[in-house]
């Protein structure tokens, strides 16, 4: 057993090289996630793939999540995925507050250390309203639901501690976020999005959308 074993390392040795390298890769460096629901539209929509920068804020050992070097943190507006201990799986959200803020929603309308954020360039769709919602430099289209607000839409103050962050889906009156689930924990960030690979449409027999490939994330 031990020499079939062997031979059989021997003749596939490229192969299995080729997986422990697309492991550590996976888990270490970068990796891909499926977007299956709508809670960060118009961003983020239904049947995407989006890239996840496992080296954006840490260098990790392989296959867990113990950092070796912290390279940075989160910044307001960065897209974040987190394995969350209070919702039992992996999320994708926008960061919102950083350790030290003090945050307060008003009719769906952000106020950071009492300070709004600005809005602009609204457009209906559907029964929605989508709007530019402006922190500081960061810049991204969110929308509301007009006629059927979430009871979140209007939400604390809270103050943020060291070592945790606020994050919101940008799909604001239906997205589980830290209104529901909590502040997330600097320690179960695992990476950042930053493109979407490939989006697959799933009321048209799954056929990629072509004007989703390689999609910057914003």
């Amino acid at each position: 057993m031990h020499f079939n074993l062997r031979r059989q390392f021997k003749e596939n040795r490229g192969l299995f090289l080729f997986v422990v390298l697309m492991i550590g890769f996976r888990s270490a460096i970068a990796d891909w996630n499926t977007v299956p629901t709508g809670s960060m539209n118009p961003t983020i929509i239904e049947g995407d793939r989006i890239l996840v920068d496992k080296l954006a804020y840490d260098v990790n050992i392989p296959l867990t999540q113990r950092s070796l070097r912290r390279l940075s943190d989160p910044a307001r507006g960065d897209i974040v995925i987190f394995d969350s201990a209070a919702a039992d799986k992996r999320l994708v959200k926008r960061v919102i507050g950083l350790p030290g803020d003090r945050i307060e929603l008003r009719n769906n309308q952000l106020i950071i250390n009492n300070k709004r954020a600005a809005y602009s360039h609204a457009q209906a769709v559907h029964d929605s309203l989508q709007v530019t919602e402006s922190l500081g430099e960061s810049r991204h289209r969110i929308q509301i639901d007009v006629f059927n607000p979430s009871p979140m839409s209007s939400f604390g103050p809270v103050s943020i501690p060291e070592g945790f962050y606020f994050v919101m889906g940008d799909n604001r009156d239906h997205s589980a976020d830290s209104r529901y689930y909590g502040l997330i924990p600097r320690h179960e960030i695992v990476g950042k999005a930053n493109k979407v690979i490939v989006s697959l449409d799933y009321d048209h027999y799954y056929l990629p959308r072509h004007d989703r490939l390689l999609l910057d994330l914003l």
